[in-house]
């Protein structure tokens, strides 16, 4: 439980119940996980059918669902039970399935090694106290020239505005408080961790927010969120 932020976990099993409303707080993650999920069907061959995937972090379920439509061979990991147990409610509503579990993903990493082709971690690393032990911890369960993916929020005067006082305060896309810009992680910070986890980077892009048309895109940009492909 030492890299659990135990305030971070309640924070989003507070608002567990709302994971699936597409116009609650989590809207944006509704909204971004198409564009999530193309980048990765992308940068592993154009399909994820029969790959065997684990999401660490997986809150609600809503990029694990997606990955299980695809074909996948999912498992989701988090440590807010309340948004487990919501995932697994909504799977009697899709009719998918997923192997949902509560456990740090440390300990599960030393029960499974190298058992996954693909391991995702999107929208966690800045919520954590140690990230880095999050990025070891999935390079340790990718096979061998398996593919790893993270998402999180650059540090830096740009992101502090758009990301937290833009999307908190101004346009509410978020409730105020999700983000602390102390925790927010450079680029260059996360190669460093994962290349010291025995990853390659393979691709980094940006996604940006449109206030005006509402809309989210992958583009170069990377100075405020970020989405990245490593390679075990």
């Amino acid at each position: 439980m030492s890299n659990v932020d135990i305030d971070e976990v309640n924070k989003f099993a507070a608002l567990a119940s709302r994971w699936w409303d597409k116009n609650s707080e989590f809207k944006p993650l509704h909204d971004i996980n198409p564009l999530r999920l193309n980048y990765i069907k992308k940068k592993c061959g154009g399909s994820l059918k029969g790959k065997k995937i684990l999401d660490v972090g997986c809150g609600g379920g809503i990029l694990a669902e997606s990955l299980a439509l695809e074909g996948a061979i999912v498992t989701g990991i988090d440590m807010a039970e309340a948004g487990l147990e919501v995932a697994k409610l909504h799977l009697l509503e899709s009719g998918l399935e997923v192997d949902y579990q509560k456990i740090p993903v440390e300990d599960f990493a030393e029960q499974h090694l190298e058992k996954f082709d693909i391991v995702t971690c999107l929208e966690m690393l800045e919520h954590v106290p140690d990230p880095s032990s999050i990025i070891k911890a999935c390079s340790k369960l990718v096979k061998p020239s398996g593919q790893t993916f993270f998402s999180t929020i650059n540090r830096n005067t740009k992101s502090y505005l758009f990301a937290i006082v833009g999307a908190e305060y101004i346009l509410k896309l978020l409730p105020q408080g999700t983000h602390d810009w102390d925790k927010f992680i450079k680029p260059s910070k996360m190669d460093e961790w994962a290349r010291h986890s025995g990853l390659t980077l393979k691709s980094m892009i940006g996604m940006t927010y449109n206030p005006f048309t509402k809309t989210y895109k992958l583009e170069d940009d990377v100075s405020v969120n970020y989405l990245c492909h490593y390679q075990k």
